[in-house]
């Protein structure tokens, strides 16, 4: 039967183009060509210039925002389709909009299981993505869902820096299960901050739960934004006894003031992946690529082979 399958087909959209190169070349493949045209009012049209007939193809694309990145796949998606390709897998390392996975209050919408219907809606047949903000959102695809593991990657690199005395902390109550599945892999502590914000990106208080005196910690979450959190909890923890502080996130969004906050914070060093490209450069920032976790996992999909062994936790 495999002799039969068309080889795959790996095309990227506009902010991903970097990480995609990085994933093909693992691959042993080539990105296809897609040309962009863009109108004057700044509406645009991706267009795939080879065939695509009977193929199952790959569209490699974040969608952190803008929205534009998101309109940018949906677009490409409903193209592929069009064009009677066989599957059609979003391969989106960083899923955005994650943040908005329920109702937290009265009026407000649900982002992330409407931009899983649109991906739907557009032709997707498959989704392959990293470290969700929440784990249910696989729960809004009526199609697969391969829901990669950044620590993966990062497992590795922690274990080759032979740190002493390390203790995993999660930033907040909601990332604890995350943090223990880290401190299970590591033989270490954990230890929890609790924090309360006064509005988004704004915390109003921290409090730590446990004991980080003459410990190496290590901070792990799914995404660093502003950069907020994580910067007030290395001093926090700091201020408690700690000798180092390390974060793990896999998700560099860095929005705003967050590079600043970084430079003059007393993290060691934060370590993320490539799922989003870097704004600038930044002296305490690590990239450790998840390239060939995707290859890996994207090769056996099309071979029609178990991908388990790569959903290391």
């Amino acid at each position: 039967m495999s002799n039969n399958i068309l080889e795959a087909k790996f095309f990227a959209c506009k902010q991903s183009q970097e990480l995609a190169q990085k994933i093909v070349s693992a691959y042993g493949t080539t990105l296809g060509n897609v040309i962009t045209s863009t109108y004057s009012d700044g509406e645009y049209q991706p267009s795939f210039e080879e065939s695509v007939r009977g193929r199952r193809i790959f569209l490699i694309g974040s969608t952190n925002p803008s929205a534009d990145h998101l309109m940018e796949l949906l677009l490409m998606l409903d193209a592929a389709k069009r064009a009677s390709a066989r599957h059609v897998t979003a391969v989106i390392p960083y899923y955005g909009w994650a943040r908005q996975d329920r109702k937290d209050k009265s009026r407000v919408p649900i982002a992330a299981k409407l931009i899983a219907k649109m991906l739907e809606t557009a032709g997707a047949t498959r989704i392959v993505t990293m470290d969700l903000h929440a784990a249910q959102i696989q729960g809004f695809f009526e199609k697969p869902v391969d829901h990669l593991f950044a620590s993966t990657v990062f497992l590795p690199y922690l274990k080759s820096l032979n740190i002493d005395n390390l203790t995993v902390a999660s930033p907040d109550m909601g990332g604890s299960k995350r943090a223990y599945a880290y401190a299970k892999a590591m033989e270490s502590d954990v230890v929890i901050c609790y924090k309360q914000r006064e509005k988004a990106n704004v915390i109003s208080h921290m409090e730590l739960i446990g004991d980080v005196t003459g410990k190496n910690v290590v901070l792990v979450d799914d995404m660093v934004d502003t950069a907020g959190t994580l910067t007030k909890a290395a001093d926090l923890m700091i201020e408690r006894g700690a000798l180092s502080v390390r974060a793990v996130c896999t998700h560099p969004v860095l929005s705003g003031d967050a590079y600043n906050r970084l430079e003059k914070s007393k993290l060691t060093e934060l370590i993320v992946t490539d799922t989003i490209p870097l704004r600038q450069e930044c002296s305490k920032i690590r990239v450790v690529s998840c390239a060939e976790l995707f290859a890996d996992v994207l090769k056996s999909i099309n071979e029609y082979k178990s991908i388990s062994s790569k959903f290391l936790m």
